[in-house]
């Protein structure tokens, strides 16, 4: 009988943390079954900041965001020995099964599966979770703060949330995930964490059995 293949998790490393946080988070992942995915960042962004003055179409918007995840990747990727590039979730089995970080273009993925509205409500956390359904795979969102905040944590009076219902978060205007996010942990009942990047021992912390330090903050959403 052949050995199963089995993606434990999904990183989504968040652009606020390219370049040097991401690159060194994703040499850091060699060897824990994790697939990655990162996110737009500062491309993004820009693309925000011009369809606020062109309103370009809704489409355009979406999948050129997207394209901006494919670009992060493939520069990432050039700095990670133990990462490939895949292009679909078979790709991703294959590659983790023969000992490398697959780090995930996911462009070509999304335009075949169509599994969300164009909107700047799907960001690359959604896409995230809907991956790791996909590979019915844990999911870490991995940013540059520690977590779920009531306000923004630079605001007076901002408190940090160690443990909160999805349900609760879709009362949130804004925090550090995409509105998206909750309503689809909801819909696969899953949990996901959100923790910060910037301290890769975090990051290993939830994800590796055999570390058992939790001692700081970040964020479990409740979802099933």
């Amino acid at each position: 009988m052949g050995v199963i293949i089995i993606i434990k998790q999904v990183v989504k490393i968040g652009g606020s943390l390219f370049p040097d946080y991401a690159i060194n988070l994703a040499k850091k992942l060699e060897n824990t079954d994790s697939l990655i995915i990162l996110g737009g960042g500062e491309f993004a962004n820009l693309i925000r900041k011009y369809d606020s003055h062109q309103n370009f179409s809704e489409e355009v918007t979406h999948y050129t965001a997207i394209d901006c995840m494919d670009i992060i990747a493939k520069l990432v990727n050039d700095k990670v020995s133990s990462a490939k590039l895949v292009y679909s979730i078979d790709d991703a089995l294959k590659i983790s099964d023969e000992g490398f970080t697959p780090i995930f273009i996911v462009s070509d993925f999304l335009r075949k599966e169509d599994p969300f509205e164009c909107s700047w409500d799907v960001t690359s956390d959604s896409i995230a979770a809907y991956v790791s359904h996909c590979l019915n795979a844990n999911l870490l969102i991995v940013t540059n703060v520690n977590g779920i905040y009531t306000r923004e944590p630079s605001e007076e009076g901002s408190k940090f949330i160690s443990k909160i219902d999805a349900k609760k978060l879709l009362t949130f205007e804004e925090s550090s995930i995409d509105v998206m996010l909750p309503s689809l942990l909801i819909e696969f009942g899953t949990n996901c964490y959100v923790v910060n990047g910037m301290y890769p021992e975090r990051v290993l912390s939830l994800i590796d059995d055999n570390i058992n330090d939790y001692n700081f903050d970040y964020t479990l959403i409740i979802g099933d």
